[in-house]
Order: C-alpha cells, then structure tokens, then sequence
C-alpha cells in the first residue's frame, strides 16, 4: 500500500476480460482497423524507399546522359539554324544584286507590268515624231564619228606606244560597233510595252562593254548612250502615236457612215412624208369641192400632223447633237453588271441597238432606256464622265462599256435632270441566253456538249479582251 491507497494486482487474461465487460468490443475493432491501416502504409512506404533506391542507381546515370545528349543537340540545331539564316541573308543578296542586272523580255509578264501608256516625249501627231526621230539619226551619227567611244592606251605593243594606241582605237571601234548593234536591235524590236524593258537591256551592254574594255579604259560615252535612249523613247511614243491615229480614223469612218445612214433615213422620211402630204393635200382639195366639211376637217388634221413630221425631221436634220441616248447591256456576253452607254441620231434609233447585237456577240442586246435629247451627245458626254471610274476599257475611251448596273445609270440620269428619262426597264430580260441556259444543261446538272465546268456566262470577256472587238462594233460619234 502507498499512502491511503491500495492497488490490486489481476492476471492478463484476467484484465482483458473486465476491460471487454466494462467497454465492450467496439475500441478493439477501431484498433484493429488502424493497425491494418498503419501496417498498408508501412508497405507503401517500403515500396517507394525500393523505387528511390532503384532511381538512385544505374539508371541515373543513363537518364543524365541523354539529358546532356538532348542539351547539346538543341544547341547544335540552334547553331544550324543561325547558320541556315545567315547563309539565306547572303543568298537573298545575291539573288537580289543578280536580278538587278537581269533585263525581263517576256511578253506577258512585260504586259502585266505596263498600265495606262504615258509618252516620254509629248508630240502633237505621228509627223513630229517622225521628224523627230530623223533629227535624233542624224546627231548619232554626227557623234557615232567623233567622241562615241573612249579609248586611254598607255602601254605598248611591239615595243611601239603608237602600236597600243592603235589597237585601243581599233578594238574602240569593235566595241562601238557591238554597241551600236544592240541599239539597232532595240529600235528595231521596241514596242510601246517594252521600251524600259529594251533601254535597260541596252544599259547592261554598255555596262559589259566598259567592263571587258577595262583594260585598255574603254566606255561608251554617257551622251552617246543617252541619244540612243532617245531614240528608243521616240520609237517607242512614234509606234503609240501611229495606233491612235488608226483608231481615230477608224472611228472617223465609222462615225461618217452613221451620219450617211442618218441623211438616207432622213432622206426616205422627208420622200416618205412629202408623198403623204402630196396625198393629204389631193385629199383636202377633192373634199372642199365636194363640200363634205366632216370629212374635210379630219383630212386637214391629218396633213397638219404630216406638216408638223417634217418639221420635226428637218429639225433633226439641222440639229447635229440631237438624237437619242440608249443604255443596253448583254448578260450573256458580258455578264449582269456591264452596261453600255452610247447614242445615235437615228430616226429609228433601235436599227443601231440591233446592229450592235449581230454576229460579233453571242446574244442580243437587251435595252434598258432609250430617250431623246435635244443634246444627246453633251448627255452621253455627262454619263461617260460620270462612270469614267468604272471604265471596262481604260486605254481606249471611245469603247462605251461600263461596270455598272441599269440602276446606277438611272439614278445619275435622275441626277443629271433630264427630263425625257419617261421609261427605264431595270431588268435584263435577256431571252436568248435564258432559253438557252436550260437547254445546254442534263439532268445531272453536267452541260451538253460544252463540259462539266463550262459556264454559259462569258463574262470574262468584258474584263479580259478589248471590247471593241467582241461587243462595240464602233463607235456612235458620240465622244
């Protein structure tokens, strides 16, 4: 016993047994539970210390070595790569520096190049071209004979200086030669589209030529060179000026045989109503000695109307800028947004509209608007202006198509203010194509006779090919 206390010594099992009567068997489950627990986490545990230790050993050594390897091959391809890019910069240089000296003389890439023609050399027709270019001849071969070329020989040959001299002029002269040569080439090859082309190609034989005559210190002389660029500016603007006078004098004769068929249609008028009233007028006088009032009244009438027609014609007649403004297009040729304006001073204008649709396009012709002005060619003049943005043919302005639509001309007409604008048809009617886009097409969708891709549409025409040849026949003398 210690102090007051007294303590009680019981056998195990004998504990266990009060412990289990006093607070059941639950805590020994709890505890069993955990220990199973604990002894899973002990495994685990095992089980990682082994993967640590297995990382730890051979392997590592083989997994830092192909790290280093991996490290080393980005850095190899960083060093290519660098490489690869200055080895590009250089090539892109050079290819730079050579396509400087290379001269382009292809046809179609030359094509693609050229816009709108502008002359070097301003002249008022072909003959002052012409005469320009002779005066041009005759100084390059005033100067072809005195300083053309350069030659400095210095050195001797068979112990002679004069010998050099003299074979300096000579080869001097071969070089000239040469030269003079690739400039009668390029007169003779120039085309309006292929002047820079020619000149630049004549700059690189200069160039050559003071190169292989480094030597001896041989150059073409910059005046000479800039005459024979003169001259090829001259031909180039001459052949230019050439074209436009054709084209005008096309235009000329188309524009005279128009009015020769406005004075017969006039003519055939004039014959036409003089017949009517010769007629009007027997009438009126067989009635007035019959007394048949009624019948006289509606007789006088109708050769009052008669009078009142030649009037009208002779008016037209007299008046040269009176006539008719037509807006047609031809979906099936040109496609929907292509319209042309022109005019006519017809009697019967829709004869001219019928002309432009014969066999030189595939449909006809449909009309949007057709009206009388007492100045149509100040009216068609305003609308060209208008839509000159939207020209199909840039270089030729005589060519009358547009990219427009029939409304948009409407609304400028509205604009303009004219007030004879008493109908407009909006809507291309366009028959023949219609009908015959159905009957071109099988069941399958595929086309008959013209392949599986062929549209019936040729509206490539209008953007691709001078209108003037497939669409405007000529020109109405309207511009």
């Amino acid at each position: 016993m210690a102090g007051n206390r007294t303590y009680l010594r019981f056998p195990a099992w004998l504990g266990e047994r009060i412990r289990v009567a006093l607070f059941g068997n639950k805590e020994s489950a709890e505890i069993a539970a955990l220990q199973q627990q604990l002894a899973s986490a002990h495994a685990a545990i095992a089980e990682l210390r082994g993967w640590v230790g297995q990382l730890r050993g051979a392997e590592t050594a083989a997994l830092e070595a192909e790290l280093r390897g991996l490290r080393s091959t980005v850095e190899q391809s960083k060093h290519e790569f660098a490489t690869l890019g200055a080895a590009r910069q250089r090539l892109a240089a050079e290819i730079g520096a050579w396509q400087s000296q290379l001269v382009e003389t292809r046809e179609l890439a030359l094509l693609q190049e050229v816009g709108v023609y502008e002359y070097a050399h301003p002249l008022d027709d072909a003959l002052a071209y012409k005469d320009a270019l002779d005066a041009v001849k005759q100084r390059i071969k005033t100067a072809a004979k005195g300083d053309a070329v350069a030659c400095q020989v210095d050195w001797a040959v068979n112990g002679s200086v004069k010998e050099g001299q003299r074979l300096g002029r000579d080869i001097a002269k071969l070089m000239l030669r040469a030269y003079n040569t690739e400039a009668d080439n390029a007169v003779r090859a120039v085309k309006p589209h292929t002047r820079e082309a020619v000149k630049k190609r004549l700059t690189t034989t200069r160039d050559t030529i003071g190169k292989l005559g480094a030597l001896m210190r041989i150059v073409i002389s910059v005046d000479y060179h800039r005459l024979r660029l003169h001259e090829i500016d001259l031909t180039a603007d001459y052949l230019v000026k050439v074209e436009a006078e054709r084209e005008a004098a096309r235009a000329e004769r188309e524009r005279l045989r128009e009015e020769a068929k406005v004075m017969k249609e006039i003519e055939r008028e004039r014959a036409r109503l003089a017949k009517e009233r010769s007629h009007y007028a027997t009438v009126v006088t067989k009635l007035e000695a019959k007394g048949d009032l009624e019948g006289l009244a509606r007789a006088r009438e109708q050769l009052a109307s008669v009078e009142d027609a030649i009037t009208g014609v002779e008016q037209r007649a007299a008046n040269v800028r009176a006539g008719y403004v037509y807006v047609i297009s031809n979906v099936g040729a040109f496609g929907p947004d292509v319209v042309k304006i022109g005019m006519t001073r017809r009697l019967e204008p829709m004869d001219r509209v019928r002309e432009l649709g014969d066999a030189s396009v595939p449909f006809r012709f449909d009309t949007h608007a057709l009206f009388f002005s007492e100045d149509a060619i100040a009216l068609e003049t305003a609308l060209h202006q208008r839509l000159s943005h939207k020209r199909v043919n840039l270089v030729n302005p005589r060519r009358e198509f547009f990219y427009a639509t029939p409304s948009e001309v409407r609304d400028l007409l509205v604009a303009l203010g004219d007030d004879h604008v008493l109908e407009y048809n909006d809507t291309a009617e366009a028959v023949e194509w219609r009908a015959s886009d159905p009957g071109r097409r099988r069941a399958d969708g595929t086309a008959a006779g013209v392949g599986p891709h062929r549209e019936p549409v040729l509206s490539a025409v209008a953007s691709t090919s001078d209108v003037g040849a497939d669409g405007d026949l000529s020109d109405d003398g309207g511009e």
